[in-house]
């Protein structure tokens, strides 16, 4: 009798060390993909040098940008300043996978958000609009609109943050051509999508879509974040496109538009976060365009006057009563924001300040030249002052980059941060104009210049 009640009590006590182990077994058996155990050992990938000193994190964040740098294209060639873009977001069940950390939706939300300030941040005359995709049904969360709050309110809305069912391209694509055909012929016509899904459900023939898509004239960019689809790849080469898959480019012939411009559409896959995030903010400048006629049109705007009253009015925009706001100097309505289209007369309305931001994507800042060192000229850099190192570290050649970047117009060296700072948010070299340089005289070397394809059309008033 006591040696069965022994026996029961041995049962009921539970070995801590086999608990730990087979939980251990289950999250070895559920940790999901193996890609996933990077940000869990991230310390692995710090290594020491000669020194011991951890650089080779510092070097490869390095190598990055220098790769962004040398692919930014800066010939002087047109570009659509005005544009009109729709955002479509995948929030298919596909949204939920954790390939992406946290996970696709909430890294697709972030980088939307970030995406949308930094457009009208270097776009401030165009206009954007958000369309989502679940359940087999498009959704347009905002119309096209150039004022970023409302695109922010919306993807900030726990209710637009919901996945279910399947995605469909063809509605989300119908809807805004639908949208699209309305604007100004002079505005480009863009569609970037973010889909997670392999697969459509769509009512019709998507094939059709692609045709009425081509007709209007409609740029389409994708940004996929599983595998190449092909009907995605069918839908950028019909709408005239280029495809980068793990750095492979690929141009397509563009096609005859004799009376506008043509745009042209890319297709990448992503391969990590960082990845995802070059891809989508690739579509931010605007494209360079191409054209069949040698004359332009002028596009009439008006800069409207503020108004400061003091008693609430109804704008013309919203039709509600606000206090403020600006006065259409056609047609005197008064409009909430800039820049806009009139909704009375439909002038265009900017300020100054919004084409003065536009101004540098026709005039780029040429990319800087690695100086290695046997060519360094400079202990400071001309920027910030930060000291360089003065002397090639031990194994080093003369030839190796010295981690200075040269101006090639005024040859003032720089460090990287500043070459960066210069190239995406200053937008102007500092030596050239402490050098006195007049920008407004620009020469281009037609021998010299990187050519994107042989039918871009160089800015007027340039010569060559």
């Amino acid at each position: 009798m006591s040696g069965r009640k022994a026996k029961k009590d041995d049962d009921e006590y539970v070995d801590i060390d086999d608990a730990i182990d087979t939980h251990e077994n289950e999250d070895n058996q559920q940790g999901g993909y193996s890609w996933e155990e990077e940000y869990k050992r991230s310390w692995d990938v710090l290594q020491e040098d000669a020194e011991g000193r951890l650089s080779s994190v510092v070097a490869h964040l390095q190598q990055q940008m220098k790769r962004r740098r040398l692919l930014r294209d800066t010939a002087t060639v047109q570009r659509g300043i005005i544009r009109h873009l729709f955002l479509v977001i995948d929030l298919s069940e596909a949204m939920n996978e954790k390939d992406l950390r946290p996970s696709r939706l909430e890294l697709t939300l972030t980088y939307a958000r970030q995406f949308v300030t930094e457009y009208f941040d270097q776009n401030p005359i165009s206009q954007l609009g958000i369309i989502v995709i679940r359940d087999g049904v498009a959704e347009r969360l905002t119309d096209l609109s150039g004022n970023p709050t409302d695109h922010l309110r919306a993807l900030k809305n726990k209710r637009n943050q919901e996945t279910s069912g399947e995605p469909s391209l063809q509605n989300a694509l119908d809807m805004a051509c639908a949208s699209l055909v309305n604007v100004p012929s002079h505005g480009s016509r863009e569609v970037l999508v973010v889909y997670g899904s392999l697969t459509t459900c769509d009512p019709g023939d998507i094939y059709d879509t692609i045709a009425q898509l081509k007709k209007e004239h409609v740029r389409v960019s994708f940004v996929g974040l599983a595998a190449e689809i092909q009907v995605c790849r069918t839908l950028c080469k019909e709408t005239n496109g280029k495809f980068e898959l793990e750095g492979k480019v690929e141009l397509v012939q563009a096609l005859t538009w004799p009376w506008c411009f043509l745009y042209l559409g890319s297709y990448g896959v992503v391969l990590n976060e960082a990845h995802f995030k070059d891809l989508l903010f690739e579509a931010i400048p605007p494209p360079a365009i191409t054209q069949t006629r040698n004359t332009s049109n002028l596009v009439m705007m008006g800069f409207p006057t503020k108004s400061n009253d003091l008693h609430p009015s109804f704008c013309v925009c919203h039709s509600k009563l606000t206090v403020g706001g600006y006065i259409c100097p056609r047609c005197s309505s008064k409009i909430c924001e800039l820049p806009t289209d009139c909704d009375v007369c439909g002038l265009t309305l900017v300020s100054s300040p919004h084409l003065a931001r536009s101004y540098h994507h026709l005039f780029p800042v040429d990319n800087f030249i690695e100086v290695p060192w046997s060519g360094i000229n400079s202990l400071h850099c001309f920027a910030c002052q930060t000291a360089f190192e003065s002397s090639p570290p031990p194994g080093a050649g003369l030839e190796s980059n010295s981690g200075r970047y040269s101006c090639p117009r005024c040859h003032n060296q720089f460090c990287v941060d500043c070459d960066i700072f210069v190239h995406e948010v200053l937008h102007n070299c500092p030596g050239c104009w402490a050098a006195g340089s007049n920008i407004s005289t620009v020469q281009i070397h037609s021998k010299k210049q990187p050519a994107l394809q042989t039918d871009v059309m160089p800015m007027e008033g340039v010569t060559s």
